[in-house]
């Protein structure tokens, strides 16, 4: 399990792939990201604080990540990534939420701001069809369109190569994240655990008419694999 990298190209940050207590969540079929936690506070603080020493601050940029949101990081984890965006002169931090913890944010970007940190928030919405979204993949987001998620995300993930997309879809997709977020971040499905499979010709699709299109766009983050960012990996600590 790789949990430290650097992405130089789009968008250049480091990027940190953390432990917590979980994704609280748990129901979205598309998904087993959610192995990857602990509920020993002590364990999880103890793997963090090594990974965060590797921290340069090359970028003034970071991006931290576990299988949940931020929320689900313990307090002694949050207090150290403060303490490591200070000391390495950090002014940016790119952190996930899960929607439904979307009411916890407001009291992070305070607390990060007081110490002179902008917060930047990447949701998990995979599609803006909701009725797919809700009653295929069960992501748990309440139909909420684009515009309300994006009151309280600055970027948004998308997932594609799934049985019942199309071209128009995910071009529809992609372009409504364009008009609404900072960013967007298209992940393709990749075969896990989880009930659902890649549809190999969805991918296909994507591959020959839409990454194309998209690779050279600066907001267009394309990760052809779920290691694309160089974290994760077989296997749990």
């Amino acid at each position: 399990m790789n949990r430290y990298s650097q992405i130089r190209e789009k968008n250049p940050r480091e990027i940190l792939l953390l432990r917590g207590s979980g994704c609280k969540w748990r129901k979205c079929r598309f998904c087993d990201y959610h192995l990857d936690f602990s509920k020993d506070e002590s364990a999880n603080f103890q793997l963090n604080a090594r990974e965060l020493c590797k921290i340069t601050g090359t970028f003034g940029v970071l991006e931290v990540i576990n299988s949940g949101s931020f929320c689900d990081l313990d307090e002694n984890t949050v207090k150290e990534i403060l303490s490591v965006c200070r000391k390495k002169h950090v002014g940016q931090l790119h952190i996930e939420c899960h929607w439904r913890d979307r009411h916890t944010l407001s009291d992070i970007r305070k607390r990060f701001q007081a110490a002179g940190i902008r917060i930047i928030v990447k949701m998990g919405a995979e599609t803006f069809d909701a009725p797919y979204r809700e009653e295929v993949l069960c992501k748990g987001m309440d139909y909420a369109p684009p515009e309300e998620i994006a009151q309280y995300a600055e970027e948004v993930c998308l997932l594609f190569g799934l049985s019942g997309q199309s071209e128009s879809t995910m071009k529809r997709d992609i372009e409504t994240g364009l008009q609404n977020f900072q960013r967007v971040c298209v992940n393709l499905m990749t075969e896990n655990s989880s009930s659902m499979k890649p549809d190999k010709r969805v991918l296909e699709c994507f591959m020959k008419t839409l990454y194309p299109q998209y690779r050279e766009n600066e907001r267009v983050d394309l990760l052809l694999e779920n290691t694309g960012f160089g974290v994760g990996g077989a296997g749990h600590e």
